[in-house]
């Protein structure tokens, strides 16, 4: 089962990724080394803020660049609960 997840940076900005592991994934970030995404390193503290059950890779990947492209009030509001993923137009 692949996930979709999201990530704040000290910055208040938002990382998105997807995975099969989410805690094993997020303390590779955490951990600010060779497995980082570029995008996070020095930006921490880091702090796992969304996650959703996705299903196959290639609908995490999908979903993955759709939660991309939304503005961040969007993203805001699913890390709030205001929004599911199926609230949100993904289009």
């Amino acid at each position: 089962m692949w996930h979709l997840y999201l990530i704040r940076c000290s910055d208040s900005s938002l990382y998105t990724g997807i995975t099969t592991d989410v805690e094993r994934r997020f303390n590779e970030h955490a951990g600010q080394g060779k497995l980082c995404a570029k995008y996070l390193r020095g930006k921490d503290p880091l702090a796992l803020v969304f996650t959703a059950e996705v299903g196959t890779r290639s609908e995490a990947s999908q979903l993955e660049t759709r939660v991309k492209r939304l503005a961040k009030a969007d993203k805001e509001l699913l890390v709030g609960g205001q929004k599911t993923l199926a609230d949100v137009d993904l289009r």
